[in-house]
């Protein structure tokens, strides 16, 4: 992290000379400016200013209708970005550059704009706040590595993507060697950036990767996620590499997942562990996890936010199909680890590696608090294969995931109705636009048979 202090000193001596002030948008992006370091030490750390349209596109900036905060009809208006100075920090990737992220703001009454992510996930620590409880979580990062450049890739039509290594490389330590060009210094400058990175290692397929964070507070949690994909992309862009965050780029290939592990404290002291419990769980650790279970459906939305995200969630993949919690099983959405310990902890297994951490992070803490407010009973933990069975099952596509949201009134009590009204609406955009494309399997399958 960097103090404000620090930065005039290193602004005065000519280290850094650029500031990146970006918010977050709806997909997980760093949005912003690149200001002058002078410039923003003159004023510009006190707020500036982005168009409303930010917090109301898709992946490709586009501006649908059907949008309550910002359309046509209401000219596309401002709104505040005010740096947050504590998230001050260097960008040692890039040279003379240290980056601040800030909360979104309304232009007139200065009150931080309900959908921003960042306040999605400020909202729900407030609640476990008045509850006495803070909430530690951490986030798995899972990419794929690519021989190509991102540029190589585009102009070629995203055809023949061809990964770095040619085989499964698993904790493979001879093939990670081969991608230490782009793995090492995305430790180091990670680390170097304030972001406590644990460790990288191969994933289960040809070219796949993992980036390991350790825990913290939740909020910060979504911030060291958020700039760690960014670095990710920068990162191997500059060794002339492409990746992807896509949750299965390829049929054949495993896909990519963001595993969320949770927990709550309370005094500074684990309040989901209980020594005498069989498996260490506490009674709030329970109600807190039955209510994660009670209100999957409505959530998954924001674990799997595209078409594409569904493609994850298929049996024998080692993604989960099912609502269910196992003690250490790494197929089922829910696994308990750090069982009969101080580290027991809850990690979902549902997100895909494209989902916004701030908002996979805030409805699940809304569906653990209604878990305790509930006082909800915790069902007993499945075991043998949890791919087989019909019930409990995650929504198997973006138009079930879009109408669970809709309907949930626990979500619409925790996030506010007019959130989950903004984010359904995201959910209906994708489905309208992918309704509208004609796929490559389409036209092989159709084009001379049909």
């Amino acid at each position: 992290m960097l103090s404000f202090d620090t930065l005039k000193e290193q602004v005065a001596d000519g280290t850094v000379d650029t500031v990146l002030v970006c918010l977050v948008d709806m997909q997980g992006r760093l949005m912003g400016k690149r200001f002058h370091a002078q410039h923003f030490l003159n004023g510009a750390w006190e707020e500036t200013h982005c168009c409303n349209y930010l917090l109301a596109t898709d992946l490709e900036m586009a501006t649908p209708d059907g949008y309550a905060s910002t359309s046509w009809e209401s000219g596309y208006g401002d709104y505040v970005m005010k740096p947050d100075l504590t998230t001050l920090r260097p960008m040692p990737w890039l040279e003379g550059t240290v980056m601040v992220l800030c909360d979104v703001l309304d232009h007139n009454t200065h009150q931080e704009i309900p959908h921003s992510p960042r306040a999605v996930l400020k909202k729900q620590l407030k609640r476990l706040e008045a509850l006495g409880l803070d909430a530690i979580m951490a986030t798995e990062l899972e990419f794929f590595l690519f021989e190509k450049s991102f540029d190589e890739i585009r102009k070629g039509s995203f055809r023949e993507l061809a990964p770095i290594s040619g085989y499964n490389e698993d904790y493979n330590i001879l093939q990670t060697t081969r991608e230490e060009h782009v793995m090492r210094p995305l430790r180091n400058h990670l680390w170097d950036a304030g972001i406590p990175v644990e460790c990288t290692k191969g994933e289960a397929e040809a070219g796949q990767e993992e980036l390991n964070i350790k825990y913290d507070a939740a909020l910060n949690t979504a911030d060291f996620h958020t700039i760690a994909k960014h670095a990710t992309k920068e990162i191997a862009w500059q060794q002339g590499h492409a990746v992807t965050f896509m949750p299965k780029w390829d049929q054949n290939k495993v896909g990519s997942s963001s595993h969320v592990h949770q927990s709550l404290w309370q005094d500074g002291k684990p309040a989901f562990f209980d020594e005498s419990d069989p498996l260490g769980m506490s009674q709030l650790m329970k109600h807190y996890l039955a209510g994660m279970l009670k209100y999957a459906p409505d959530y998954t939305y924001f674990l799997a936010p595209y078409i594409n995200s569904y493609k994850r969630f298929m049996k024998g993949t080692f993604a989960p199909t099912r609502i269910i919690w196992s003690v250490d099983n790494r197929t089922a959405g829910y696994r308990l680890c750090g069982a009969g310990t101080k580290g027991i902890r809850v990690e979902c297994r549902i997100g895909g590696s494209d989902l916004n951490p701030y908002l996979a992070c805030a409805v699940q803490l809304a569906a653990g608090i209604a878990g305790i407010e509930e006082k909800l009973e915790l069902q007993a933990p499945s075991t043998g294969d949890v791919y087989q069975g019909e019930t409990g099952m995650i929504p198997s596509n973006l138009r079930d995931a879009g109408a669970a949201l809709q309907g949930s009134d626990m979500l619409k009590a925790a996030l506010g109705e007019d959130v989950v009204v903004h984010y359904a609406r995201a959910a209906e955009w994708e489905i309208e636009e992918f309704e509208r494309a004609v796929t490559d399997y389409e036209v092989a399958r159709g084009f001379e048979r049909a």
